[in-house]
Parts: structure tokens; C-alpha cells; sequence
């Protein structure tokens, strides 16, 4: 397996090579050169194994330059039940005949970002162990990403984290996760902004090559390949679960950056039978709009709304770039025009194109949910199927049963638990999710971090003091 740039100014490299990268060399991302593509046998043999093996056998695939005894050690290490709660670790809820949960939500943050990123930190752990150097890991959160990253590399030697995060913009919990941590790795950046700032001062900083190699920079969020194929695991787990044979399903996902629902899209490139990629948003609807329309146009940090499913808040989807190069017959020319459109006009419009055809016919759907539409799904979950969502769920649910259809299967994917965003389920249901036990306390605890300005020299220059030494904790 060889990776590439979306923009084409990278030659082939291996996994190991591309493992710690967020964008390629060129400013693109970085994409298998083809999909590794599953038989109906191969499928029909993948069908009965529990996560772990299933994870081997599709992550060999992926990362085949590493000893397939190493990578399932790595995969061991990282999927069992003392981590996850479940040995299944995403476990498939039955709602009603032909609906579905599936849960992704068992890991330390209580979120779905565990699922990659705790083989991440076991994947980076492997790498500076191999390399006999230390390493730097840039990231940017809108909510969940965060505290994923810092949980799986806490207090790992040879390794420490930048997170960068909206200030103000995160639920209480998602920001007690991350900010309370008291490890001397772990650099939590308030950014005086929104997601997409923090998310475009991380591709400033990396893409300044020279400082990138001189402070041994790598990247966590979903701009990071391996964090895409983690995630593709769950699909063919989920889709199992609820299948006997060959049929069809559909698979409905909230989404801000495009990275979960594109994991869904490989799978289906790789063989599974997915019929339908149903994509939900939030009140930033930019997705929605481009996926109905074929216009693509992101939004300024003023027009970008703060919403009762923060983690969505975005309105410039990294992702989408790697949907994008697929879309155009994985032609680098076509992309490296259509985000130069995006950095000269603020966007681009492939309505009334061929491109514009293959995406009404791409397989994807897609609808918005409101604060309004997450209370009402929020209470209809409760009261139908006794169990409460968090309001990224409830906008999965909600988009879902719109396009739902009784004679096809349709899993639901969930993004987080509902304790991690406690007033919304307050106004839902009138009262407070259940906390687990380990985070009674949480919204107690001190909280460190630094406040910068969206501003890449000051970024820069926080992380070249701190890079080479130990932390200096800051109280606020």
C-alpha cells in the first residue's frame, strides 16, 4: 500500500511514513493510492470474527509495512474491555425491527473519537520506540478530539500534545476533560476564535516545513489517515451485526468535519454494502447545503454558530477534500483547482457539471437538525426506547428517519454520551444524564490551560519554548 496527496505533489510513501502526517507536503491530504477491496467471500469470512481480528484484518491492509505480529499486538493492546467497557467495543443497540444504534461511545472520553485515536497513541508509541526520538503532536478540537488525544497519550514518554480549542465554545464536560489533565505532556491552547481557527492555525504551523521537521510535529485529527482507517472498522462491525447475508443498509452519521462519515464511504468503496451515507448537520449547515445543491461555501468565524451540538460547530470540513478527490475520478489537478476556488472566492459550485452529476448519484443524502429538532428526538428517544442521546445523536436520528426506509436496515451512528452535554438533556428531559462514576467530580476539578489569540506566530512561538522542555503549569 502506497499514499498520496490529493493534490498530487507527493510521491508514493508507505504507512509508516505517512503515520504521523496531517497534511501532505503540497497542502493536501494524504489518500490510499486505491482502496483495498473486500470479495463477497472475503466479506462472508470477515462476517463472524469479533473486533479485534476483524480490526487486523482490515488494518493490514492499510498499514502493511508494519509486521503483522506488531499490529496485532498494537490492535490487542488497544481494543479491550477494561478500555472500552465491552468486548465488543462498538455494540449494536436494536431499537425496532430494521433500526439500529450502534454505539461507539464506550471509551475513556465517552466518545467515538476513542475508537481511533486510542490506536493512535499506541501506533505513535510504536513509532518513536522504532525511531528513538521524541515527538510533537499538534492538534485542534471543536469538543471531543481533544480529550480523545490527551487520554490516549497522557503521560507517554517521548510524546507530547498541543491541543488547540475553541475558548467558550465547548459543553462544561468536554472542557473539564481536557482542561483539569495534570500531566506534564499535555499543553491545552485556548484559541480567542472558533473551531475552524484552531483548525486552520494547526494547517499553518504544519505546513511550514522547516519548523514542522525541527520540532518533530505530528498531527491527530482527522486529517491524519490512520485516525480515518480506525474508524472504518466500526462500519463493517455495525454492518455485520445487523445483516445475515448480503443485503443493503444505510447508514446515518452527524458530522462537522467530515471524517466519520468519510470512514463510512471507504468501507462501502471497499466492498461493503452500503447503500445509502445519510449526513446530518447542525444549524452550520454548510455540508448539507453542498451535498443538496453542489455548492460549497464556507462561513467566517462570525457567521459560524455556537449550537447545542458543539463538536459540529464547523464550517470548513477538512474531509471533505478526500470525498472531493474520489468524487473528480481521483484527479489531483481538479482538486488542487477547486481549493484554490475555496482560498480566492471563498468556495466553489459544481452544480450544472459532470461532477455535479456523480454527486447526486455519490450514494450520499444528507439534512439538518436544529436545537429545537435535537430536544424533540432527544425526547422521543427516552420516551420510545428508554435510553438518552447526546444531541449530535439526536441529529443523526433525526436526518435518518427522514430518509428512512422500513425495508432496508439503517444504523444510526452515535457520536458521544448524553452526560457529556448535560443542560440539553436539562431542557429535554428535565433533568441531568447519569454521570459515571469516574467523572463525578470532573466539573470540580482545577482546570489548566493557556488563552493565545488565533494567531500562528504566537502558536509557533508557545510551542518552540515548550517542545524540548518539561511543562510549567498555568492555573486559571
Amino acid at each position: 500500500m502506497r499514499y498520496v496527496s490529493t493534490r498530487g505533489g507527493m510521491a508514493p510513501q508507505p504507512f509508516r511514513s505517512i503515520l504521523l502526517e496531517g497534511l501532505a507536503p503540497d497542502g493536501g491530504l494524504v489518500v490510499p493510492e486505491a482502496y483495498p477491496r473486500f470479495s463477497a467471500a472475503e466479506l462472508a469470512r470477515l462476517r463472524p470474527l469479533a473486533y479485534r481480528p476483524l480490526a487486523l484484518a482490515i488494518l493490514s491492509r492499510y498499514a502493511d509495512d508494519i509486521p503483522r505480529a506488531d499490529l496485532e499486538a498494537i490492535i490487542d493492546r488497544t481494543y479491550t474491555v477494561a478500555t472500552f467497557g465491552s468486548d465488543d467495543i462498538t455494540p449494536v443497540r436494536t431499537l425496532e425491527k430494521r433500526l439500529h444504534l450502534l454505539r461507539v461511545s464506550g471509551g475513556p472520553t465517552l466518545a467515538f473519537k476513542d475508537i481511533a485515536l486510542q490506536l493512535l497513541g499506541h501506533l505513535f508509541e510504536y513509532a518513536v520506540a522504532k525511531d528513538g526520538a521524541s515527538l510533537n503532536i499538534l492538534g485542534a478540537t471543536s469538543g471531543d478530539t481533544g480529550s480523545a488525544a490527551e487520554y490516549a497519550l497522557r503521560g507517554m514518554r517521548g510524546l507530547k500534545v498541543f491541543m488547540l480549542s475553541p475558548k467558550g465554545r465547548m459543553s462544561p464536560f468536554q472542557t473539564a476533560q481536557m482542561y483539569s489533565l495534570t500531566d506534564e505532556n499535555i499543553f491545552n491552547l485556548a484559541i480567542d476564535g472558533v473551531f475552524d481557527d484552531c483548525q486552520d492555525l494547526v494547517k499553518t504551523v504544519t505546513s511550514d516545513a522547516a519548523f514542522k521537521e525541527r520540532h518533530r510535529l505530528g498531527a491527530v485529527n482527522s486529517i491524519n489517515w490512520a485516525r480515518i482507517a480506525a474508524q472504518i472498522v466500526y462500519y463493517f462491525k455495525g454492518y455485520f451485526a445487523v445483516t445475515d447475508d448480503a443485503e443493503e443498509v444505510d447508514f446515518a452519521v452527524p458530522t462537522g468535519n467530515f471524517g466519520n462519515i468519510l470512514a463510512g464511504h471507504v468501507a462501502r468503496a471497499m466492498g461493503l454494502p452500503i447503500r445509502r451515507m445519510i449526513l446530518a448537520t447542525n444549524e452550520n449547515d454548510v455540508l448539507d447545503e453542498f451535498f443538496r445543491t453542489g455548492r460549497y461555501r464556507v462561513r467566517s468565524a462570525a457567521e459560524t454558530r455556537a449550537t447545542s451540538s458543539p463538536s459540529m460547530d464547523i464550517t470548513r470540513a477538512s474531509n471533505l477534500e478526500r470525498f472531493v478527490f474520489d468524487l473528480v475520478g481521483r484527479d489531483p489537478g481538479v482538486v488542487r483547482d477547486l481549493w484554490q476556488h475555496i482560498g480566492r472566492d471563498g468556495g466553489f459550485d459544481l452544480a450544472g457539471t459532470s461532477y455535479g452529476r456523480r454527486l447526486a448519484d455519490s450514494g450520499f443524502v444528507s439534512g439538518t437538525s436544529t436545537h429545537a429538532d435535537r430536544i424533540a428526538t432527544i425526547r422521543s428517544v427516552a420516551a420510545q426506547y428508554g435510553m438518552i442521546v447526546d444531541p449530535h445523536t439526536a441529529d443523526g436520528i433525526k436526518v435518518g428517519l427522514e430518509y428512512r426506509d422500513e425495508a432496508v436496515p439503517l444504523i444510526c451512528v452515535e457520536t458521544a454520551q448524553a452526560t457529556k452535554f448535560a443542560a440539553t438533556i436539562r431542557e429535554a428531559l428535565g433533568h441531568d444524564p447519569e454521570r459515571p462514576a469516574p467523572y463525578a467530580r470532573l466539573l470540580e476539578l482545577p482546570q489548566r490551560f493557556d488563552v493565545l489569540a488565533a494567531d500562528p506566530v504566537a502558536v509557533k512561538a508557545y510551542i518552540a519554548e515548550r517542545a524540548g522542555v518539561e511543562q510549567r503549569p498555568v492555573v486559571q
